[in-house]
């Protein structure tokens, strides 16, 4: 029971309770099973040990993870620099022209401009440290708040779960704020603040293009509530429903936005592997998943095996908790990129099966359990941190130097006119050639579906171009494409190979990266992007 010293000094947490009411929470016998009493000073230290432990991992190495970081954090500085509204025309062959442009990451570029005075590709580092650490507190705060012993353990379990997440949350990409919004709906769910989840939902439609996923958090909700307890909740995801409608409808870039949906999202959905969108799209082999990720099934069953131990009906907590990890994983599997959100899910799932039953062996007076428990957890922890660090770090230095395509890009735009086109071999290349140099507008670049959805025939051709297929492609890459500049990496040799042959393809340029080559005849189109 809970003395009347502790009632009288320390405030009752709103949590939620089994039925859907919230109610005060409370303590069942050791001091361990209620909130931290000094949750300032845990989060400090906790926070603090999140930020040193990314900061390890992300400064690995001198490059930025991925590609997609380069183009988000020069998007945050010109957006700083000539304004909110940019007048795109980078890409002026794709669903992302002048007329048609969308920033779908806007919210996240905004909170990017902080990082954006100096270096930017350390501005860049930076925030993928903090963005992670804020993303992870919020997973502290919704467990001790659901009053789960030892959160902050838990919480430290996140750096340890998988090393592929660890990997996905160190790129300067909107995911690790992604993870603390859903989070943070989560918890508003459970805590009954359901008018919050209007605002938050307007904003994460801002932030992501990912905004459905809180939709179907809310929806995980609401069925976790009638399994539970029997009761229909639908006004949370009326909540969350009208907050993605309004975020939708006020965006700054109504009406583009809605089309833009369909550009990006039909294909990912209708046909995820065609054509191909990088490797984040295609599922992890069984033995790649159980390899980078093994400590999150485990997580998972050995949650499911709590269950097993229950002696009463998993609430809606739980059950909420069962439904995300289940249907994370049912897209992990489909996707690897959704290793960003499987491991966090699962292990919020664990705590929160296991919660129960550490506070009834508290109540019981069995201490011997609790102790075995959290130095299980301890043990788990300090065997697999030192490794997941180092696995996590060799991961990352294995990211391509962030020097690649800097002095191609820096020639283009010293002999090239400005806003004159380059055509690329290779949509992927976009981010750093603009990243190092927006003097010069390009043919493809984010998504190669871009292309495809603005004119199928030509995306076909710019396929057949760039594998080899089509003689003497001068001609075609300027009157077609309106480029009197060609950027290919050394990689894509059938092409190399046919530019040689070609009179009026003349190579400009080469180092170790790339070769450019200058279109000189056969077209009457101005090259002007």
């Amino acid at each position: 029971m809970r003395s009347r010293k502790y009632a009288a000094s320390t405030p009752r947490p709103t949590v939620f309770a089994e039925g859907g009411q919230r109610a005060p929470s409370t303590t069942l016998g050791l001091r361990v099973s209620h909130p931290d009493q000094y949750p300032l000073l845990t989060g400090t230290a906790l926070f603090s040990a999140l930020v040193l432990f990314l900061t390890a991992v992300q400064f690995a190495t001198p490059n930025l993870v991925g590609n997609d970081g380069y183009y988000h954090i020069k998007m945050a500085y010109l957006m700083r620099t000539e304004g909110w509204r940019l007048p795109f025309d980078w890409l002026a062959l794709t669903v992302l022209n002048a007329d048609r442009f969308v920033d779908h990451h806007f919210l996240f570029h905004v909170l990017l401009i902080p990082f954006t005075f100096g270096d930017l590709r350390l501005g860049a580092k930076m925030a993928s440290v903090l963005f992670p650490a804020v993303a992870f507190l919020s997973f502290w705060w919704l467990l001790r708040r659901q009053r789960v012993p030892y959160a902050a353990l838990w919480t430290a379990g996140l750096l340890v779960v998988s090393e592929a997440f660890i990997y996905r949350m160190s790129m300067p990409r909107a995911q690790s704020l992604s993870l603390a919004a859903l989070i943070v709906a989560w918890h508003w769910l459970l805590t009954g603040r359901h008018r919050r989840l209007v605002p938050l939902a307007f904003f994460y439609v801002w932030l992501y293009n990912g905004f459905p996923m809180i939709l179907l958090v809310a929806g995980a909700y609401g069925v976790a509530r009638w399994l539970s307890d029997g009761q229909l909740e639908w006004r949370p995801l009326a909540y969350v429903g009208l907050g993605v409608a309004l975020g939708l409808l006020i965006h700054p870039y109504f009406p583009n936005n809605l089309l833009f949906i369909y550009h990006h999202l039909g294909p990912k959905v209708l046909n995820p592997t065609a054509p191909g969108v990088g490797s984040e799209w295609y599922p992890y082999k069984t033995t790649q998943l159980l390899e980078n990720s093994g400590l999150a099934l485990i997580a998972f069953l050995s949650g499911i095996l709590a269950l097993g131990l229950h002696d009463r009906r998993m609430d809606a907590p739980t059950a909420t908790g069962l439904l995300l990890t289940l249907l994370f994983g049912f897209m992990l599997f489909k996707s690897r990129r959704f290793v960003e959100y499987f491991p966090a899910f699962a292990l919020a799932f664990a705590a929160l099966a296991w919660s129960p039953l550490i506070r009834r062996w508290e109540a019981q007076g069995h201490r011997w359990r609790h102790r075995i428990s959290i130095g299980l957890m301890g043990a788990i922890l300090l065997l697999t941190l030192p490794s997941n660090l180092q696995a996590s770090r060799e991961s990352l230095q294995r990211s391509k130097p962030y020097e690649r395509y800097a002095e191609a890009a820096a020639w283009l735009q010293a002999h090239t006119p400005a806003g004159s086109r380059v055509f690329q071999t290779d949509w992927d290349d976009f981010p750093r050639l603009f990243f190092y140099n927006t003097h010069n507008t390009y043919i493809v670049g984010l998504d190669p579906t871009y292309m495809q959805r603005y004119d199928a025939e030509l995306y076909d051709l710019w396929v057949e171009i760039t594998q080899g297929r089509v003689e003497r492609p001068s001609q075609v890459i300027s009157e077609r494409f309106g480029a009197h500049y060609v950027f290919t990496d050394l990689a894509h040799k059938a092409f190399l190979e046919k530019a040689a042959e070609d009179p009026n393809l003349v190579e400009v340029y080469r180092d170790d990266d790339a070769v450019i080559f200058q279109v000189t005849a056969g077209s009457s189109a101005s090259g002007s992007g």
